[in-house]
């Protein structure tokens, strides 16, 4: 395969799996493990990939990637956590779920759950939970952010200030070498800081597309969570930053 055909291609795999790996490229393009670390130097270098430990993700500089990219992006990945996530939620709890397909991939997992009260500002999940009969839902009102179903404004904070949460279960756009939890959208991040402040039990689920991924909004810190749900370790300098924390990190399906 040609040079440029192959990069070409690692981007669109970029773009769909979330993180690449070189081991992974390397076996299926059938070239050296060197040849890739070269390719995606190239593709770090103009701007439209970052390197991260093993691999590279989307450059975060081209910016929120739009629902429907978001939603089809590393689907395997978030259904492993939306499992494990839903696994530690127990029958008859109170429980907020923010904007996010990662959280949406949560939802589908707790059509099972009973006894249920879930506040959440996203419509998406609210349909998707809409079919189980056994959990009552109330949506957190709002000005609508058409792209991806999510309300978002001063209503919004003013519903979550009414509750006290068993569970939150929130997303972020990305999670920087500094362990911070950040996003693109401040009104987002305003929301989010609440349904924190309001839990008594916060997890966080972000795939590895997310990992030492920035935004110009800060939400918190990894400390501010109970556990991280992920799909792939973290590299070995948040690993080690995590293993300090009181916060929990599991690998979905590992």
């Amino acid at each position: 395969m040609l040079s440029q055909n192959r990069k070409s291609e690692i981007l669109q795999l970029a773009q769909s799996e979330g993180t690449i790996r070189v081991e992974d490229l390397a076996r299926r393009f059938g070239v050296a493990e060197q040849t890739i670390r070269r390719d995606l130097a190239q593709l770090s270098q103009s701007g439209q990939l970052e390197r991260v430990h093993g691999g590279a993700v989307m450059s975060s500089g081209l910016g929120n990637l739009d629902y429907m990219q978001r939603r089809n992006r590393n689907t395997e990945g978030k259904a492993r956590i939306g499992r494990e996530c839903a696994r530690h939620i127990p029958n008859g709890a109170t429980v907020f779920i923010n904007i996010g397909t990662t959280t949406e991939a949560v939802a589908r997992e707790m059509l099972t759950h009973t006894d249920l009260l879930v506040v959440t500002n996203s419509l998406n999940t609210a349909n998707i939970l809409a079919a189980n009969p056994n959990i009552e839902i109330v949506v957190a009102g709002g000005s609508l952010r058409r792209t991806d179903g999510g309300l978002l404004g001063n209503l919004t904070t003013q519903v979550v200030d009414l509750f006290k949460f068993d569970f939150a279960i929130i997303s972020c756009a990305g999670i920087d070498n500094d362990l911070d939890l950040l996003d693109f959208d401040f009104q987002e991040v305003r929301a989010t800081k609440s349904i924190i402040r309001q839990s008594k039990s916060v997890f966080v689920v972000a795939d590895s597309s997310k990992i030492l991924r920035s935004a110009p909004g800060r939400i918190g810190n990894l400390d501010d969570a109970d556990t991280l749900f992920t799909d792939a370790p973290l590299p070995d300098s948040l690993d080690a930053k995590s293993r300090g924390l009181d916060t929990s990190v599991i690998v979905a399906g590992r």
